[in-house]
């Protein structure tokens, strides 16, 4: 516990740093949505609990964006560029962590993302966190485990050109995971039936990465497409945030490009809450099922809050910036 306040208060430290970009993996906004409909999807047996915890769950999924520049690594957990490893990825690529290291090293599987095998790790940690009745890396570690599985099923955190960089189509990584949930995500279905029981995460976590990346090329070459179509002053327009001014991707360009994805973001995202809640569900059936009244009449604990609090203050300050996710 005292490692966990330590690392975030580090984090803290780093953060108030002004000047920095930022850019969102998913958007703050849909980290936050995924979380938070994950909660629904949860048997009985643990919903009560999630639910009564929803509002942290839900705030804290922005966490590993935040401290991406905090902590050593964190950056590599968050994808992983599997195009790197050849015209036939997942059959070069082992699956599990040991393996890899031993075929590629860790240095090399760190330089081009580990999320698949970090999401299996925040399983086991979560697990443990259940079977020890720790109630403050219970809903830390449930925070963070939505927010990598969230950007496991994100088509363009799984290659190289994760920004359209290499296809001169920058900008394209905050357009498909930012600005379409922001208009769209409102009208999406969230109703996706009950979390199952995992029985091996690292095969669910290859799965989301896989089917991820398979959307790639549509993403890129649906947005070529369209670009070719549209004039500047027609494909941006300005939008006020707060006190800002900023350039965004116009409505009817987004509108357009969510048409020809046919509704690629939702599916993403659907299946990003599903697996949240049956990996949440998965950790605690693992750690024997404990019961989890026994936390009905505690919260997390004062030295944590008092973390967060600093953490808020700041971010109110404009004193916390987001940190680039893959350099976008």
């Amino acid at each position: 516990m005292r490692k966990l306040i330590v690392v975030l208060i580090i984090a803290l430290i780093v953060f108030f740093i002004p000047g920095r970009e930022q850019a969102y993996s998913w958007g703050f906004f849909a980290h936050k949505k995924i979380n938070r409909m994950a909660v629904f999807t949860l048997p009985e047996e643990i919903m009560g609990f999630y639910k009564k915890h929803i509002e942290y769950i839900s705030e804290h999924a922005v966490d590993p964006d935040r401290r991406r520049n905090a902590v050593a690594d964190e950056a590599a957990r968050h994808y992983i560029d599997i195009d790197h490893y050849g015209p036939h990825p997942f059959d070069s690529v082992p699956k599990y962590w040991k393996a890899a290291v031993k075929k590629y090293t860790e240095d090399t599987l760190k330089a081009y993302g580990i999320v698949p095998w970090h999401i299996e790790k925040m399983v086991y940690r979560l697990q443990e966190a259940f079977k020890n009745e720790n109630l403050d890396l219970i809903l830390h570690y449930s925070a963070d485990i939505g927010h990598y599985i969230a950007d496991a099923h994100v088509p363009l955190h799984t290659t190289e050109n994760y920004n359209g960089q290499l296809t001169n189509q920058k900008g394209i990584h905050g357009f498909w995971e930012s600005r379409i949930p922001e208009l769209k995500s409102e009208g999406y279905d969230y109703w996706l039936g009950r979390a199952k029981y995992i029985e091996k995460p690292i095969n669910k976590a290859w799965s989301a990465v896989k089917a991820s990346h398979a959307a790639v090329d549509s993403v890129l070459k649906f947005e070529a497409e369209l670009n070719a179509k549209y004039s500047l002053d027609k494909k941006y327009s300005f939008e006020n945030r707060g006190n800002t001014m900023i350039k965004v991707y116009s409505i009817e360009y987004t509108e357009d490009y969510d048409k020809m994805l046919n509704g690629m973001v939702e599916r993403r995202m659907r299946e990003a809450i599903i697996t949240v809640g049956s990996l949440w569900y998965t950790a605690w059936v693992n750690a024997g099922k404990p019961d989890l009244s026994r936390f009905e009449n505690k919260d997390i604990s004062d030295s944590l809050k008092r973390v967060h609090e600093k953490e808020q203050e700041l971010w109110k300050a404009g004193k916390i910036a987001g940190a680039k996710g893959h350099d976008d």
